[in-house]
């Protein structure tokens, strides 16, 4: 008798402890992002203030940059980028399920792309050395922002070879990637920065890139060009009637998916910054028209700076493109004019990502927006935090 007792005071334990158990694990998947927020955070000019930097309102930062030379990945400050690792981990005591990448490359660190992959035994070598810069900090993948193959971007080496070898290059890090995972039991990433315009596609090969590949953030941003010389929007989602767009989040997306890449993997970019363009001529309707000057990125301040600063203020009045879904500043005494993304234009592309099923949002760089107000509409769309 005893014996069954004992017997049935455990079995209502059971019942009891099982419940709690298995609503605990249901609490705890249910917390997991549905969407990824991505972050760059700009390491390159030395120790980086981490202190503001929410990570619960992110799922991974990306580090930029590592630099690529004598066709190997290695950091350009080391002094700093050490201890910048260090201090970007730690933010995971807040946020376990935060992810640190190193972002290779950029716009100024891409001109040795071409020669590091250029062969089998360079892609090797480059391979291992990003992968072991990965297993020496504790960090958790890599990004590659090539800007771009087979082109001069910056004054970068390039070659018609680039086409294939961008696709081997992902090929060969997520071989190493994968030996590192059985090694730590950890999920590595391989993630990649792409132009967010139709050229790109035509030379890559992304849909055969795209299957190496976690995520493929697109860089829908920086589209106010010197060369187009005229007015229009730099991170614009749609197209704009008030000229003839050639660029859009939306029209990258589509191009993409067409290409061969799942929207799964598609990542759409948010602009932290602005541009500033000067008016030749402001007796019409500003956008289309004709431009004397463009400052590139950042020429009209981060984020925080434009709203507490400029937005009807000094002179500037607020308006929005219905059709682009992108708001902008004009001055008609100075025929000044920033184009850039804020609460409203960012809704509207967090929508567009629930939308179409995409995989979320990527945004250039944190510092430029310090009072978070961009990522707290991120957030709140998203629903990060809830």
């Amino acid at each position: 008798m005893a014996s069954i007792k004992r017997n049935f005071k455990k079995y209502i334990l059971l019942g009891i402890i099982l419940p709690v158990l298995a609503s605990n694990s249901f609490a705890q998947a249910s917390k997991t992002p549905k969407y990824v927020v991505i972050g760059y955070v700009g390491g390159y000019r030395g120790l980086y203030d981490t202190a503001i930097i929410s990570p619960n309102k992110l799922t991974h930062i990306n580090y930029a940059f590592v630099n690529v030379r004598n066709n190997r990945a290695c950091l350009g400050k080391p002094a700093t980028d050490t201890i910048n690792f260090k201090n970007l981990v730690k933010l995971k005591a807040r946020n376990p399920s935060l992810k640190i990448l190193i972002s290779i490359g950029g716009w100024g660190g891409s001109r040795n792309f071409s020669d590091a992959v250029f062969t089998d035994t360079a892609r090797e070598g480059f391979a291992a050395s990003a992968v072991d810069i990965i297993r020496k900090y504790n960090l958790d993948g890599v990004d590659i922002d090539w800007e771009y193959p087979d082109d001069i971007g910056a004054g970068n080496i390039f070659r018609p070879e680039d086409k294939q070898n961008y696709t081997l290059m992902f090929q060969k890090i997520r071989l190493y990637l994968d030996t590192l995972e059985k090694q730590t039991g950890r999920k590595l990433y391989l993630t990649a920065a792409v132009g967010g315009f139709n050229r790109f596609l035509q030379q890559t090969e992304m849909g055969n890139a795209a299957k190496y590949l976690d995520y493929v953030s697109l860089m829908t941003y920086d589209y106010a060009q010197d060369s187009l010389h005229i007015i229009l929007h730099h991170t614009n989602l749609f197209a704009s009637k008030g000229y003839r767009t050639l660029c859009s989040a939306d029209m990258t997306v589509k191009d993409f998916e067409a290409a061969g890449v799942p929207a799964s993997k598609l990542v759409v970019g948010v602009a932290f910054y602005g541009h500033t363009l000067t008016a030749a001529d402001s007796t019409r309707g500003i956008l289309g028209v004709k431009t004397t000057h463009v400052h590139i990125r950042g020429g009209g301040g981060g984020y925080t700076f434009i709203k507490d600063s400029l937005i009807n203020k000094k002179g500037f009045k607020y308006y929005r493109d219905k059709d682009a879904k992108a708001p902008y500043l004009f001055n008609a005494s100075t025929k000044q004019f920033v184009t850039f993304d804020d609460e409203w234009s960012v809704k509207k592309k967090c929508q567009y990502v629930t939308k179409e099923q995409l995989a979320g949002v990527m945004f250039w760089e944190y510092s430029s927006d310090k009072k978070e107000y961009l990522l707290n509409e991120i957030d709140k769309d998203l629903k990060l935090t809830r």
